[in-house]
């Protein structure tokens, strides 16, 4: 027996697309998990980016009394003890331990189960800059300062950059592409960016990306304090009174997976992944260009077919650091031209802190809610206009508006950058 289909049906199907315009598989995003200095979870982080909410707070650490900067985005109320098994602590850095929560809490949202074929033709990108800080701290002090002479056994295999990654793919059965990606700031980014391309290009059906970083300890702090970009007292991007970055901690993780393999399993799409685009300044070790920041910029709005009045929000690099800010605005005014003054960009570090290699996966979180909720995060803290960041920076509270083209920022100390683009769905 057959039976006609309604004529509104006939056109849901006839509307559906599983390619995008240059016959790639479209990806998108159907789970999304993240522990951070806002929340412990997705819904949370949303709702402190609504409230404007600030994250940053007096460290709590061994020997911070040492240190000249003693703020930071630390994930505080966090005890390992209620998720993980002692056996699992002894082997899981810190960074190590939000990856794995984020993405469980990714995966349960998706509904997906990786068992059988699936679990064949799944994988993980993830990105880092400093993978296990925390346990090299530990350790340097163990040898260094105590005067011990042996260490754990599994300490190389709990501070590399892939353990995350490798614990992810352990953890849901992901035996397709599975790899750490490491660009400093723009590390998830590119982690996100390489996941897009593996499924655009049939290499993988569902891939979990995104990023995580830990380090905030004496020695990671320490190091930063070197390079004199860092605040005392706030991170306050774009405002002419801006004094430096403020270091984060946590992890952002995201279910990306085939379009039409979403579709018929009848998964709920948070946002449509469709352009991304890196580029390397080739210039400076530390100091951003603007040409650079904007051959990224440009490259994702032709990767995802998108013009540029098409795009209503960007999440912003935007350190709090005079280089940073300036830098970043030249290259969305030159990128944009004249629709540069009707975008709204905001940097939500002000709030969650700079979380290095983890920062474009918390950020992305913002881009999703400006998508789906129609609330663009602001850039708290900001207090004097700057003429040299002269854009629409959404201070201080938040705003609601119809957006439906996203993107988010990440440019790095060595001149890597990257910039993903998302869809409303």
């Amino acid at each position: 027996m057959t039976s006609k289909k309604s004529p509104k049906k006939k056109a849901a199907i006839a509307s559906f697309q599983p390619t995008d315009q240059n016959g790639q598989r479209r990806v998108v995003i159907t789970g999304a998990g993240t522990i951070n200095a806002l929340g412990h979870d997705v819904s949370t982080t949303l709702e402190a980016f609504r409230e404007g909410r600030c994250g940053i707070t007096q460290l709590d650490f061994r020997d911070v009394e040492r240190l000249s900067i003693q703020i930071g985005a630390q994930v505080h109320n966090w005890e390992p003890a209620d998720y993980f098994n002692r056996q699992q602590i002894l082997l899981y850095d810190k960074f190590t331990q939000f990856t794995l929560l984020s993405a469980k809490q990714a995966v349960a949202q998706s509904g997906l189960n990786f068992e059988g074929a699936l679990g064949l033709r799944s994988g993980v990108i993830l990105g880092t800059a400093g993978g296990g800080l925390n346990t090299w701290d530990e350790n340097y002090r163990a040898v260094y300062e105590e005067g011990k002479n042996r260490v754990h056994p599994f300490v190389v295999p709990k501070l590399m950059n892939n353990a995350a990654a490798s614990h992810v793919s352990m953890e849901f059965g992901l035996r397709g592409p599975s790899f750490t990606v490491a660009t400093a700031c723009a590390s998830s980014n590119h982690a996100m960016g390489l996941a897009l391309q593996m499924i655009r290009s049939g290499a993988a059906q569902v891939m979990l990306t995104g990023g995580s970083e830990a380090m905030l300890c004496f020695g990671g702090v320490k190091a930063w304090e070197g390079l004199r970009v860092m605040s005392k007292d706030a991170c306050r991007p774009f405002s002419a009174n801006r004094n430096g970055m403020v270091q984060g901690e946590g992890a952002g993780v995201f279910v990306f997976e085939d379009y039409e393999f979403a579709r018929k399993r009848g998964a709920e799409v948070l946002a449509e992944v469709v352009g991304f685009a890196m580029s390397s300044d080739a210039q400076d070790i530390v100091m951003p260009s603007a040409q650079g920041a904007e051959r990224a910029i440009t490259g994702a709005l032709q990767d995802g077919h998108l013009n540029p009045d098409q795009v209503g929000y960007i999440n912003a690099h935007g350190t709090g650091t005079a280089a940073n800010d300036k830098t970043e605005c030249a290259a969305v005014a030159h990128a944009f031209g004249h629709h540069a003054d009707r975008l709204m960009i905001s940097s939500t570090k002000s709030m969650h802190g700079h979380l290095i290699g983890g920062t474009g996966a918390v950020e992305l979180l913002a881009c999703i809610m400006a998508l789906r909720d129609g609330v663009v995060a602001p850039t708290i803290n900001y207090q004097e206009p700057d003429p040299e960041c002269a854009l629409d920076v959404v201070p201080n509270e938040a705003r609601d508006a119809d957006v439906e083209v996203a993107l988010s920022n990440a440019f790095s100390f060595g001149g890597l950058n990257a910039v993903v683009a998302l869809r409303r769905v």
